[in-house]
């Protein structure tokens, strides 16, 4: 069974300043979630669901559906704040997304098979999606289960531009995730590369490995994140900026001997546009890759 590549698209960009999602950087007008679905096709995906908003809807339909039309079977599916599991309902304060857990969770009636979760507007190299692919075609069923990330280096992955959220991790002599740490505001300082944050202020060499939320899993994944999520909403109704990332789910599950997670080491470059001003570097580098 091939592996799904499911791509998470439905970020405001509020940094940005618009949607980086159909920001067309390429020499030719290429999206950077237009180089993610022709390595995951190349590497032996089978099929690519996007999540969006709404509100996208109709330029996805317009303008990015229509490239993957004859290479690859594409679906969509929405993250809005009104999709939630039986019993909730929304409070009417909040305004921002419950995060990438939630981004994940809503895709649950789409995938049956493993599959790879990424951003839209990252650019993660085609030996990324080689080493994904050929984990998750030949892993077999664990108990307990055996998800992956693939990490980069910590000095690779940071913008001249401004502080950057990373989830540094650390392993055991056996390559698997023994803890993630999210580190919100990582950047070049007179120091060195450094986490700012108010009152942790971490200095790191650069050579850690961080998680760029390229993720592999199961789809009974979708079993255990839909009941931490339940936990989240019954602790956070009322904490209208609360947010549950993967590396949350991650480490509970961890934390409770339910899941192992393998790192998986790959030369790929990294490279995003978290800024604004990170887009000239993006459209030199994607302009120097090879065909």
């Amino acid at each position: 069974m091939k592996p799904t590549l499911l791509i998470l698209a439905a970020g405001m960009g509020s940094r940005y300043g618009g949607l980086k999602q159909l920001d067309q950087m390429g020499p030719n007008g290429e999206t950077i979630m237009d180089y993610s679905v022709r390595y995951a096709l190349e590497s032996g995906f089978g099929k690519v669901v996007i999540v969006i908003r709404r509100s996208m809807e109709e330029d996805f339909k317009q303008y990015i559906l229509p490239r993957y039309a004859d290479k690859i079977p594409v679906t969509y599916v929405f993250q809005e704040l009104d999709i939630l599991p039986e019993g909730f309902t929304v409070n009417p304060e909040r305004q921002k997304p419950y995060g990438t857990a939630h981004a994940i969770l809503v895709a649950r009636e789409a995938i049956q098979e493993p599959f790879t979760v990424i951003n839209a507007d990252d650019f993660y190299g085609r030996q990324a999606f080689e080493v994904m692919a050929d984990f998750l075609s030949h892993s077999a069923p664990t108990v307990p289960p055996t998800y992956a990330m693939v990490g980069y280096r910590l000095d690779r992955t940071l913008s001249r531009n401004g502080t950057v959220s990373r989830g540094v991790c650390q392993t055991n002599a056996e390559g698997y995730l023994t803890d993630i740490v999210e580190n919100h505001k990582i950047g070049y300082t007179d120091k060195g590369i450094e986490n700012i944050e108010e009152g942790l202020y971490n200095l790191f060499t650069g050579e850690e490995p961080v998680s760029m939320n390229f993720w592999g899993f199961t789809p009974d994944f979708f079993q255990a994140l839909e009941e931490q999520f339940v936990d989240f909403m019954r602790e956070n109704h009322d904490n209208i900026k609360a947010e549950y990332p993967i590396p949350n789910v991650i480490a509970h599950l961890m934390s409770r001997g339910e899941a192992r997670v393998k790192v998986l080491h790959s030369d790929a470059e990294w490279f995003g546009v978290t800024y604004k001003e990170d887009r000239p570097y993006v459209v030199e580098r994607l302009a120097q890759l090879p065909d």
